[in-house]
């Protein structure tokens, strides 16, 4: 081993002290921002659809071009990309902590997306370069579990800084993290790159980004517009046709983004799969529960973040765990028990009322964060070791896309669901109310408790109750199709992923030597 390498080796747990810490930024900013949706769409007079797109914003741009970065990470310096995926990240973070309407908002969380996609591929690229094969599984699961506790803390760290300053802080507490890992990078995290200089691909990275944003624009506006409109269904067609194309372009080019031939591998088709139903159901359910939190049970964005924590405690026990019983009983088994988990978790929060109290909420949340933990860090592992080394970015990247991808959906799908079920249920309660007041009383429950507020009396209590009551019903048989959505990502899982002896041979094909078998 020369010199470099040995100091690179020795400074191993420094670097991933340093990925960790730029991946925290970015976990944290998944979920932070939720908590403080209903103060937002109150300052910035933001309608449900706009709450979606400030969150999806990012999350689209972020997953539209993580295999676009990731594969500039290997062609020309993984470092360097992550240097610049938080220079942005943090510029436009300040930036979106200025925001004065819900539009620029919706501009700055964009530009924030494209570092959150410059950073976060590169993170677990330079891992899988750093860490030899016995050791991979271990830092792959501290950095699975600290993306998931950057999830959990997020709406009580969210919630603090509502609470101390204003929504603006939500986003300024990006930037002396950021600042805290761009001074470190130089010393402590190598550089790397794919020595065989592999040319870009710019037409699959167009494809890709256009053929996602359609479909969830599409999906955003459907509530609003209707399911059958000729625009909406416009937008399913041109995204279809779009995504088709790109998979079409990605077989025939001769340098492909995304090697869509790697789906043949069934480690890789499963975990692929386990993460984007899980991250879908996860993300969707966090989007609209810190609003029962607070405009159902009355919480104050502090007290609600705080009742988010159960979550990162299950976290904290499923992360570590998974990784030595995935070693014992093989990645399908520990998948299909952590999706199930997941599964109940979401079924029994969609029993909680108006009046249900905490408590089912937060073992709920235990048990979300356990199977959540069981799920990411070995589905994570098998994703990585079916891709060779020198293209750790793109693997990295579509580890990444396939979260961002399912938690993009996950917010635009229930969302839509929630907020059209929430519309329909509003009906009775609206009829007799001038036509600005019934919209704004049926787009959220939020509207409704300022409508409430200004008839005041009776009536202002009655649509207040009946906006909570609605709120829950619509709450109920979304978390429902999260439950269901999560159940077919464990049946995905134990249908495609391979059984424990198959696992092993696939190991062995990839140059990874598996640790040796337990009785």
């Amino acid at each position: 081993m020369s010199a470099t390498a040995q100091t690179i080796h020795d400074r191993r747990w420094w670097t991933l002290l340093v990925l960790s810490t730029a991946l925290l930024v970015i976990s944290l900013d998944n979920t932070i921002l939720n908590v403080a949706l209903p103060t937002i769409e109150r300052e910035l007079d933001a309608s449900s659809g706009q709450l979606q797109w400030v969150v999806d914003s990012y999350t689209l741009v972020f997953a539209g071009l993580l295999l676009t970065m990731g594969a500039l990470g290997d062609r020309f310096s993984r470092r360097g990309a992550l240097a610049a995926g938080l220079l942005i990240f943090g510029s436009a973070s300040l930036a979106s902590a200025f925001a004065e309407s819900a539009t620029m908002l919706i501009t700055t969380r964009a530009l924030m997306g494209v570092g959150g996609a410059l950073i976060m591929p590169t993170t677990l690229s330079i891992l899988t370069n750093v860490f030899p094969a016995d050791e991979r599984p271990k830092a792959i699961g501290i950095w699975a579990a600290v993306a998931g506790i950057g999830v959990g803390v997020g709406p009580a760290a969210g919630g603090f800084l509502i609470e101390q300053f204003d929504w603006a802080a939500v986003f300024l507490v990006n930037v002396p993290i950021v600042i805290a890992a761009l001074l470190a990078i130089p010393k402590l995290v190598p550089d790397s790159r794919d020595p065989k200089q592999a040319r870009l691909d710019p037409v699959g990275a167009l494809l890709s980004t256009v053929g996602l944003g359609l479909l969830t624009a599409a999906i955003i506006e459907a509530p609003d517009a209707g399911w059958t409109n000729s625009m909406i269904l416009a937008g399913f067609g041109s995204a279809a046709v779009v995504l088709a194309g790109f998979v079409i372009w990605e077989l025939r080019t001769a340098s492909p983004m995304l090697d869509v031939r790697l789906f043949k591998i069934r480690r890789f088709t499963g975990a692929s799969g386990a993460v984007t139903l899980v991250f879908f159901a996860l993300f969707g359910a966090i989007f609209f529960l810190t609003q029962y939190l607070q405009e159902v049970l009355d919480y104050t964005p502090l007290q609600a973040g705080v009742r988010m924590l159960p979550i990162a405690a299950g976290l904290i026990v499923g992360g570590p765990l998974s990784a030595k019983l995935a070693g014992r009983f093989g990645t399908r088994a520990v998948v299909v028990a952590g999706l199930t988990v997941v599964a109940g978790a979401l079924f029994l929060l969609s029993g909680a009322e108006t009046d249900s109290g905490y408590s089912l909420v937060a073992g709920s949340l235990v048990m979300l964060g356990v199977g959540m933990g069981a799920t990411m860090a070995p589905a994570t592992e098998s994703i990585m070791s079916s891709v060779p080394l020198n293209n750790a970015g793109v693997g990295s990247a579509m580890n990444d896309t396939v979260r961002m991808v399912g938690g993009t959906l996950g917010v635009a799908i229930l969302g839509s669901l929630l907020s059209s079920s929430y519309g329909a249920e509003m009906e009775p309660a609206t009829k007799s109310l001038p036509g600005s007041a019934a919209d704004a009383a049926s787009d959220s429950v939020g509207h409704a408790s300022v409508v409430a507020d200004k008839i005041g009396g009776s009536a202002g209590h009655a649509l207040s109750n009946a906006a909570e009551t609605a709120f829950t019903t619509a709450m109920s048989g979304t978390l429902t199709v999260a439950a269901a959505t999560a159940l077919a990502g464990a049946v995905l899982a134990l249908v495609v992923l391979p059984g424990q002896s198959r696992e092993r041979a696939e190991k062995w094909a990839f140059g990874m030597r598996p640790e040796p078998a337990r009785a």
